[in-house]
């Protein structure tokens, strides 16, 4: 009302003032017309509301992800529709994969539960939203954006027991006779858990199996295996697989991955003084090339041990696989087989810490190298501090500097060479430090670490052609591709699921300098690919859907985003203009019968 009492204030005052002027201050009629036509053409200005403000009836949302069957059965979908039916709108939104208005179907089948859409939308639209979900989200933080009046209705269920594999976590690449380990989770559901086992197998042969204890609802339980890879290279599938009595779901009981198993290491990681810096980088080397790798740590002067097994190996053997390999790593005393660049016939990272330790540098800036796209981005201001010595003066490039205190005394952390062959420096210690503060600092320093070996591994590491970037995925998840040696920018891979009829295929576009690609999600199943002449295996397991969680969101009242009026403005009103026309016209006709021009 505001903008409507500023336009009548301001359309009387200038008729008055008008008529005044004129000599004609008893014009009453006159002067009601013309004041009457500016304060219009005022609120045609000021666009000021017609109406009062009407709140629009708010979004049924329904989360429609098959997260309402784990439980076993259909009883918790039926409440759920019962619940959003209560609800009186004059839409309903369906959300999970995506948001759409539609009916509620039979049984939900989407395989996420993304409410960032609904979010987007309720906003766009300015109506508050009654979401009605089992309280398993996948973005739950994007809920407080909601516009105010928005509330979460949560249809939760009775107990059930169950068993399930959350996760696994192994290599994706081994060498023949390693021996490689295999971290499982197993959750319980909102029921807990009996007492079972856990079996890994691999090609169809278990090799281990592992007895766990009864677990409290939502409970969740490590079980690690060390096996032996075997003697036979080539692609092997992994199976583990929980079995309770009880289990209220059988899908979610298996996890499929994938193990490439090759003659020979493709990049060999040895180090003279173990420390976690050695031991980190050398977790980041595996899962980042996702090649065969082997490490070697020596524990005393001429005693050298495998990484994971801790089998003795000689001297003259870590040599021979330092100069053997497509990539090599040294840690510690880098010259300990003379001068690396005169064996080691593939890429060489040096990681050399500094003699004199103590003063503390703090990373500080990432000067233009090809290590910039990573570099670039991540939180330098942020990190723990570092110990840095001396870099060779011959390099090409540097990718980081480090000041001591942040002001004094600048050295460079990372520097770089592209020939004769291409060589990283590190010569700082304590990088460990991100990676055990965990978070933002970890993530960090598993960045800088996979852009270097990335760097390092260029297109001649791995010759065969584009494989999947992870060991295994799960419904609902994008499948990213690894180029690989591959020279040119498209492959066709061919895929045939265990037990279809027919093979499918998928078209792979590499762009850019990344290596990597992303295609549309699969079905649960095991895949065998072919590109080319080469073949190869991918798993892709059930949804995460199906894995027993507590709820991530509370029922009642969400969001504090204001809620869009739908009061009509006057600009939007044709008769306003309609009538202030016409007084501006009566009013002239008047004024010419009275003499006034």
């Amino acid at each position: 009302m505001i903008f409507w009492l500023i336009a009548l204030v301001g359309g009387t005052a200038f008729a008055i003032l008008q008529y005044r002027l004129a000599g004609a201050r008893k014009a009453w009629g006159l002067q009601a017309l013309r004041g009457s036509a500016v304060v219009i053409v005022l609120a045609l200005i000021l666009n000021a509301p017609v109406g009062w403000n009407r709140v629009a009836r708010p979004y049924v949302a329904v989360d429609v992800s098959a997260s309402w069957l784990a439980s076993g059965d259909t009883t918790l979908w039926s409440r759920a529709r019962r619940a959003a039916d209560s609800v009186g709108t004059d839409t309903v939104l369906l959300v999970g994969d995506s948001v759409r208005a539609g009916k509620l179907p039979p049984s939900p089948t989407d395989v996420t539960s993304h409410v960032a859409p609904l979010v987007e939308r309720a906003l766009g639209a300015g109506r508050a939203v009654r979401l009605v979900t089992d309280g398993r989200i996948d973005d739950p933080e994007r809920l407080s954006e909601l516009p105010g009046g928005s509330s979460v209705v949560i249809v939760d269920g009775g107990s059930r027991r169950d068993a399930a594999l959350a996760s696994l976590a192994g290599p994706a690449a081994a060498v023949t006779g390693d021996s490689v380990e295999f971290t499982a989770v197993v959750a319980a559901g909102s029921g807990g858990s009996a007492a079972g086992k856990v079996d890994l197998s691999i090609d169809g042969l278990v090799l281990a199996t592992t007895a766990i204890d009864s677990m409290a609802a939502f409970a969740e339980r490590e079980v690690r295996w060390r096996v032996n890879a075997g003697l036979k290279a080539g692609q092997r599938l992994v199976r583990v697989l929980v079995a309770a009595p009880g289990d209220a779901l059988a899908r979610n009981d298996t996890l499929y991955a994938t193990l490439d198993v090759a003659a020979g290491a493709s990049a060999v990681f040895a180090s003279t003084a173990p420390d976690f810096d050695a031991r980190y980088a050398l977790d980041v080397l595996r899962g980042t090339l996702a090649v065969p790798t082997r490490g070697y740590y020596r524990v005393a002067p001429g005693q050298w041990r495998v990484d994971g097994s801790l089998a003795a190996v000689t001297e003259e053997e870590v040599k021979r696989s330092l100069g053997e390999a497509p990539i090599v790593v040294l840690h510690g005393d880098t010259a300990a087989f003379g001068p690396p660049r005169s064996y080691a016939r593939g890429a060489l990272a040096l990681m050399a810490p500094p003699v004199s330790r103590g003063d503390e540098y703090y990373p500080t800036a990432a000067p233009p190298s090809p290590l910039l796209p990573t570099f670039s981005t991540l939180p330098w201001d942020s990190l723990p501090p570092i110990e840095v010595g001396e870099a060779p003066r011959e390099s090409e490039w540097t990718a980081l500097t480090a000041r001591r205190g942040r002001r004094l005394d600048e050295r460079k952390v990372i520097v770089g060479s592209a020939l004769p062959q291409r060589t990283v420096v590190v010569p700082a210690a304590g990088l460990w430090r991100w990676r055990f503060r965990g978070g933002r600092t970890a993530d960090t320093f598993v960045s800088l670490w996979g852009s270097i070996f990335d760097w390092l591994a260029g297109e001649t590491v791995d010759l065969r052609g584009p494989r999947p970037a992870a060991a295994w995925s799960r419904v609902g998840e994008s499948i990213r591709w690894r180029r690989g040696g591959m020279r040119d920018s498209t492959a066709l891979v061919v895929l045939r699921r265990r037990g279809a009829a027919r093979p499918d295929s998928v078209r792979l576009r590499f762009g850019g300098s990344s290596g990597y690609t992303e295609t549309p999600p699969l079905a649960a199943g095991v895949y065998a690919t072919r590109v080319g002449e080469t073949d190869g295996l991918l798993a892709v397991n059930e949804s995460s859907e199906w894995i027993p969680r507590r709820a991530s969101v509370r029922a009642g009242p969400v969001g504090n985003a204001a809620a869009a009026g739908r009061a009509p403005q006057s600009r939007s009103a044709w008769w306003l203009y309609a009538i202030a026309l016409a007084a501006l016209c009566a009013e002239w006709i008047l004024r010419r019968r009275i003499g006034l021009r």
